[in-house]
C-alpha cells in the first residue's frame, strides 16, 4: 500500500502522524511511504531522517492525496484539503466529526473511507488512540491553568500549591477518566486542593485507592458541582462520550457565580466542550474571559508539546496503521472489533452511531 504522511496545517500544530521509526517499520512490511516535506520538523524529525528510514519526500499535499491509498494526519482534514480527497481513499486521523458538520459533509461527498482515531474502542471501553493524547492534555491542563492563574495573565494571582501559612488553590476536575486522572496527578503533585467529580462509583473507588490525601472524590451531581465551582480557582472539564458531543455540565449561570480571575480549562472542546460558555481557541490566542472567568479552550492542546505528543501518539497508532496497510481496511476491521469502531464515514454515509446522532441533533 502507498501511505501518505501529511504535514499538519492547523494553526500552531507541529505534531506528525508517523516518525522515521514508523516509516522504517512500514517499509519493512512492504509498503511505500510518502512524507510531505518538512512535516516532521516541528517534532524534531528532518527530511533526511525520513529518507534514511525509507520514505520518499514529496513536495506538496496535492501529490500525496493523488498518489496515496491511505493518508494520515494528526488533526482533522482541513477545508483546503476537502477537494483533494477521493473515492475509496483511506483517511486515518483524529476527526471529531460530532462538532464539525462541515468536515463531515466533505468526507461524505468524497466517498472516502474515514477512520477516526478517537472512536477506536476496545471491548473494555478503552480508547487506545485517544488515551495518549488524553494523558498529555490532562497534564497540560494544570500546567496551562496554573499559568493563567498568574496575575500578569489576568488571573487572580494564586499559586497553585500555596506556601506554608497560605492555602493552596482549589482545583475542581469534572470527569475522572484519563484526562481527569492525569490532571489530578499534576495538581496534587503541585500541592493543590483537588476535587474530582465522576458518575461512576467504581471509578471513584479506584481513584480513592491511588490518589493522595489532597484529592477528594465526589459523586457527580449538578447541585454539588455548582457549590464546588463557586469556590474553585481552577476548573478542568474532562468529560468524554466516544464520538458524541460533550455534555454541557457547567451553565452560563454557574460561570457567573464563580470567582473573578478563576480559570476554566475545557479539554473536551474538540467534542464541542462541556462548559456552556466554551468556544474554540488557539495556541496564539488561547484564552478569553466570560463574567471575569478566564476560559482556556485550545482545540489541539498536545500540539504545544509536539515532540512528546508525536512519540506518544505514534506508539499507539502505528500498529493499527500497519494492520490497515497489510490487510486492507475491510479485512483489518473485520478482524479487529476495536478498529471497526473507528470507521466513521463509508460510501458517503456517517456509519458511527453517536456521530450520526450528534450531527442530526
Amino acid at each position: 500500500m502507498v501511505v501518505g504522511v501529511l504535514k499538519e496545517i492547523k494553526q500552531a500544530e507541529k505534531r506528525v502522524s508517523m516518525t522515521p521509526a514508523g516509516v522504517d517499520l512500514m517499509t519493512k512490511n512492504g509498503h511505500k511511504v510518502l512524507v510531505e516535506s518538512s512535516s516532521g520538523e516541528g517534532s524534531g524529525f528532518s527530511n533526511k531522517a525520513y529518507q534514511s528510514a525509507g520514505a520518499e519526500i514529496v513536495a506538496t499535499p496535492e501529490e500525496i492525496f493523488e498518489r496515496a491509498e491511505m493518508v494520515m494526519h494528526v488533526k482533522e482534514i482541513m477545508p483546503s484539503e476537502y477537494e483533494l480527497l477521493r473515492e475509496g481513499q483511506i483517511v486515518f486521523t483524529y476527526l471529531h466529526l460530532a462538532a464539525d458538520p462541515r468536515q463531515a459533509e466533505a468526507l461524505q461527498a468524497s466517498r472516502c473511507v474515514a477512520i477516526a482515531y478517537e472512536t477506536v474502542q476496545t471491548a473494555d471501553k478503552k480508547l487506545p488512540l485517544l488515551q495518549p493524547m488524553s494523558e498529555v492534555a490532562g497534564r497540560m491542563s494544570i500546567q496551562e491553568g496554573a499559568r493563567f492563574l498568574e496575575m500578569p495573565q489576568g488571573g487572580s494571582g494564586i499559586l497553585l500549591g500555596g506556601v506554608p501559612g497560605v492555602a493552596p488553590a482549589k482545583v475542581v476536575i469534572i470527569g475522572g477518566g484519563i484526562v481527569g486522572t492525569n490532571a489530578a496527578k499534576i495538581a496534587c503533585g503541585m500541592g493543590a486542593d483537588v476535587t474530582i467529580f465522576d458518575v461512576n462509583l467504581d471509578r471513584l473507588r479506584y481513584l480513592d485507592d491511588i490518589m493522595p490525601a489532597n484529592c477528594k472524590l465526589l459523586m457527580s451531581n449538578p447541585y454539588i458541582i455548582t457549590e464546588e465551582l463557586k469556590q474553585a480557582d481552577m476548573v478542568i472539564g474532562s468529560v468524554l462520550i466516544a464520538g458524541a458531543k460533550a455534555p454541557k455540565l457547567v451553565t452560563r449561570e454557574v460561570v457567573s457565580q464563580m470567582k473573578k480571575g478563576s480559570v476554566m480549562v475545557d479539554v473536551a472542546i474538540d467534542q464541542g466542550g462541556c462548559f456552556e460558555t466554551s468556544k474554540p481557541t488557539s495556541h496564539e490566542n488561547p484564552v478569553y474571559t466570560v463574567d471575569g472567568v478566564i476560559h482556556y479552550c485550545v482545540t489541539n492542546m498536545p500540539g504545544a508539546v509536539a515532540r512528546t505528543s508525536t512519540m506518544a501518539l505514534t506508539n499507539a497508532t502505528l500498529p493499527y496503521a500497519i494492520a490497515i496497510a497489510n490487510k486492507g481496511w475491510e479485512k483489518a476491521i473485520a478482524e479487529d472489533k476495536a478498529l471497526a469502531l473507528g470507521l466513521n464515514v463509508l460510501d458517503g454515509e456517517i456509519v458511527f452511531g453517536a456521530v450520526r446522532e450528534a450531527l442530526l441533533s
